[in-house]
């Protein structure tokens, strides 16, 4: 059966782009509408009523009946509300629709039913969803009809950001701003603005739907809470990059379309590291519409996997034993007529601006290394950063030998004379060519690593949103660029300005590089030898959006306002006791309810069948042996549910959210670890017809 695709055919048939805007509107509407898009303003309600009118239009010639003010909350998740078009009938009862400039630029919901961290009481309803022009409007088809979503910024009655969305288009244009002070230093009057580029890798694991179904785990908490390694997991090696089965191909074939129709532009898709792990990657967008490509691309996944009766586990550790999942966040800095700032051209060691510009986010990552790290902590991050398969939990910055080099060079004697340069790849084989080979390596341990013309940032957890990577990011950025730009314009030798800027950024700034492992024990002893956080989990790492620094830094860029930090930490510390909650209880429920029952009716069939075997005259010497070790185990795990049990009970008595999240962390976590344990030791001794669950073996090889 062929599965041919037109691509190009099909490829934003779902979007309002630029190119079908210009189809539905007048000249002078359309012309309107860009000129705002690019340089900023308000639309008239005049305009907007067409633009609005206009895209009814479209979405109901291609069978849409209702439209949505499409949002993220921060709940880490998209939300909508669906209206249809249709009006009052007229006089005559026929059905009219209407879709207005008012209701395309604002809508309204309750912004004291979605995460506020206090900003919005239960009787202070009323929040706002304002459209994202630079963000196309697309139509979802789903069983329940095809809908119109426009992309928009959520916010309260009294202005404060309750989204992702907002912090990230303020980043946005506080980076510009200041790269673009940047570049008028090297006489660039041409480029007029300066757009932070993303490109979001996403991976994924698939299993089956009906084995899926059985584990309440899976339900409830997106990862298996209990559960023994099959006999083989990654250790071979053998599937990463494998050969596609059938059915994950078929999925990845009905996935790619879905994508190309919402104009997101899936490239690269391979099996990953562990049996199971598969992954997807977009090219580079502009950071907004890659944050809400990416929702998309986590939402379409889950979709498509149901359609194939599988299920698609986001979360970042949904099988211990083997590797997480990240979101390798690729970001660079593009201005509107084509250069990028990351560039190091072909004499990096000459290259003064892209000198410049890498000093200043070395500068950048060093001085806000804690809220990088935040940015990248979620609940199920803790489970998989610091492990063999994502980067440690103390930040630093690969450069590479060549780049490092140059650092090193400028650090030691004011400039880089010397440039180590590629060399040739010969492959002594007349049919393959021989090839360059690039200046460096790259460093999958790495946290924050250049990797040619962009730094990828590896920490992120594969269930986040983007959002707060990329705030961070573009914020710290601009930050650095803003204090060289201080500096370097009030100076009266530019030049030497710029010169002294770049020194000083790499001498104070060095010790944030590092080419190495970063999974070993000697650069732990190291990173604390040069004043190197290690912010181990979530909750240590939430303080940060209260420190001084971090609230002056937003502040000064108007990115988030003291109260916007304070109440993003507060939801984050409930965020953490709400999902650990989650993961107890039902951990409590099926060691209660499954586990125990099972494997109590297992030891009482060994206990007859060892006194069958005694009254018939036989010694039951491995009945014995294996009776002895399931009670063993079966009453370490009934002292460890009971301790966890106990433990649960003090949680209503803790009501301060930070307190109680660092009691879920210090005291119910650990007791989670120790009840697994034993059942996981039962799980390899009992026998498999009896074993209430899906094993590991048939999750991750059943596919």
């Amino acid at each position: 059966m062929s599965n041919a695709v037109n691509v190009e055919e099909i490829f934003a048939k779902n979007v309002f782009t630029i190119e079908k805007m210009k189809e539905y509107l007048p000249d002078d509407v359309f012309n309107e509408v860009m000129t705002i898009r690019s340089e900023g303003g308000e639309l008239p309600l005049k305009t907007a009523d067409i633009v609005a009118n206009a895209m009814k239009d479209w979405a109901v010639s291609k069978g849409a009946t209702h439209f949505t003010h499409w949002f993220q909350p921060l709940t880490g998740i998209t939300a909508e509300k669906h209206d249809a078009f249709i009006k009052h009938p007229d006089e005559e009862g026929r059905c009219l629709l209407e879709f207005s400039g008012k209701e395309l630029i604002k809508g309204e919901s309750d912004a004291s039913s979605f995460p506020s961290g206090g900003l919005r009481a239960t009787f202070e309803a009323r929040g706002y969803t304002a459209w994202d022009m630079s963000s196309p409007a697309f139509l979802k088809e789903d069983a329940i009809g095809i809908i119109l979503c426009i992309p928009t910024a959520f916010c309260s009655y009294k202005g404060e950001a309750l989204d992702m969305k907002t912090p990230l288009l303020r980043s946005m244009e506080a980076v510009n701003t200041q790269a673009l002070r940047l570049l008028r230093l090297f006489g660039n009057n041409t480029s007029k603005k300066v757009i932070p580029s993303v490109g979001a890798e996403q991976e994924y694991f698939l299993v089956d739907r009906k084995n899926y179904l059985r584990r309440e785990d899976l339900i409830f908490a997106g990862r298996t809470l209990f559960g023994s390694p099959a006999p083989k997991g990654q250790e071979l090696d053998d599937h990463y990059y494998g050969t596609i089965q059938e059915r994950i191909g078929a999925f990845m074939h009905d996935l790619n379309i879905e994508l190309w129709k919402l104009g997101v532009t899936a490239k690269t898709q391979h099996n990953e590291v562990a049996p199971a792990q598969h992954e997807l990657a977009p090219i580079y967008e502009i950071a907004n519409i890659a944050m809400d490509h990416n929702q998309l691309i986590m939402e379409v996944m889950k979709k498509v996997a149901i359609r194939h009766d599988m299920a698609c586990l986001l979360h970042e550790k949904p099988f211990a034993g083997v590797n997480g999942s990240g979101k390798h966040n690729n970001w660079s800095l593009t201005t509107d007529d084509g250069i990028n700032l990351l560039d190091p051209g072909d004499s990096p060691n000459e290259n003064l601006q892209f000198l410049l510009v890498l000093s200043c986010l070395i500068k950048a990552v060093d001085k806000h290394a804690d809220l990088l790290r935040q940015s990248a902590s979620c609940v199920g991050n803790d489970e998989r950063l610091g492990g063999n398969e994502a980067p440690p939990c103390i930040i630093s910055v690969f450069l590479g030998e060549q780049l490092e080099d140059i650092v090193n060079q400028i650090v030691e004697f004011g400039e880089a004379s010397n440039l180590k340069g590629n060399t040739t790849f010969k492959t002594g084989v007349s049919a393959l060519p021989d090839f360059e080979i690039d200046a460096t390596d790259r460093n999958r341990t790495s946290p924050f690593a250049f990797t040619g013309n962009k730094f990828e940032f590896r920490s992120v957890g594969s269930s986040d949103s983007i959002g707060s990577p990329n705030i961070a990011i573009n914020t710290i950025a601009a930050e650095a660029f803003c204090e060289a730009c201080d500096v370097i314009e009030n100076a009266a030798d530019k030049k030497e300005a710029i010169h002294n800027v770049i020194t000083e950024n790499f001498t104070k700034h060095q010790r944030i590089i590092f080419s190495g492992d970063g999974y070993s024990e000697g650069w732990r002893k190291e990173a604390e030898k040069r004043g190197l956080k290690s912010i181990n989990t979530m909750v240590d790492a939430i303080a940060t959006l209260s420190d001084e620094k971090t609230v002056q830094l937003f502040e000064k860029f108007q990115i988030f306002t003291k109260a916007e930090l304070e109440s993003r930490a507060e939801i984050l510390y409930e965020t953490y006791a709400k999902t650990i909650n989650i993961e107890a209880r039902t951990m409590i429920d099926m060691a209660s309810r499954q586990i125990v029952p099972a494997v109590a009716t297992y030891s009482g069939r060994l206990a007859n069948t060892v006194n069958e075997m005694i009254q018939a005259g036989v010694t039951p010497v491995v009945q014995m042996g294996l009776l002895n070790d399931v009670n063993k185990e079966l009453t370490n795990l009934d002292t460890a549910l009971a301790a966890l049990k106990m433990a649960m009970d003090n949680v209503k008595d803790i009501k301060n959210e930070k307190e109680l999240a660092e009691f879920f962390k210090d005291t119910i976590v650990p007791k989670m670890k120790r009840l697994r344990v034993p059942v996981d030791n039962l799980e390899r001794i009992v026998d498999k017809r009896v074993w209430p669950l899906p094993t590991y073996a048939d999750l991750m090889f059943e596919v």
